[in-house]
C-alpha cells in the first residue's frame, strides 16, 4: 500500500464527520461560539503533536509565516462553513465547500507549476457537474 493511503484514509473520515457535526453543534450554540469550541479543539491536537515531537517542533521564519497562515485560513474557513450550515442543508454545504480542492489545484497549477492531466481535468469537469446537479 502506499505511503499516503492510510493517513488519506484517515482524513477522509475525520473530514466526513467534521462536516456532519457542526449542524448539530449550532443547534447548541452559535457559530461564532462554536469555532472558539473547535479553536480548543485544535489546541489539544496541537499539544499532542507536540509531545510527540518531544516540544521540539522545526522552526524556520518562512516556514512557521506560512503554517500561521494556514491556521488563519483554516479557522475562517470553518467559520464561514459554519454560519453555511446554520442557515442551509449540510449535505449542501458540505458538497459546495468541498470543490475548494478546485482552488488549490488551480494554485498549484499556476504557482507550483503542478500539471493538470486530461484525467484530471475531466474529474474537475465530473465535480462541477456533481455540484450542479445535487444542489438544484
Amino acid at each position: 500500500m502506499n505511503n499516503w493511503i492510510l493517513p488519506a484514509i484517515i482524513t477522509v473520515i475525520c473530514w466526513g464527520i467534521w462536516g456532519f457535526v457542526p449542524k448539530i453543534t449550532i443547534q447548541y450554540i452559535n457559530p461564532m461560539s462554536a469555532i472558539i469550541f473547535e479553536s480548543i479543539g485544535v489546541i489539544i491536537v496541537g499539544v499532542v503533536v507536540l509531545c510527540l515531537l518531544g516540544f521540539q517542533p522545526e522552526i524556520h521564519p518562512k516556514g512557521v509565516g506560512l503554517a500561521i497562515l494556514t491556521g488563519i485560513l483554516g479557522m475562517i474557513g470553518a467559520l464561514g462553513f459554519l454560519f453555511a450550515v446554520k442557515s442551509g442543508k449540510v449535505s449542501i454545504v458540505v458538497m459546495f465547500t468541498a470543490m475548494s480542492p478546485i482552488l488549490t489545484i488551480l494554485l498549484a497549477y499556476l504557482f507550483l507549476k503542478e500539471p493538470i492531466t486530461l484525467r484530471e481535468g475531466i474529474g474537475i469537469l465530473f465535480a462541477f457537474t456533481a455540484l450542479f446537479l445535487i444542489a438544484k
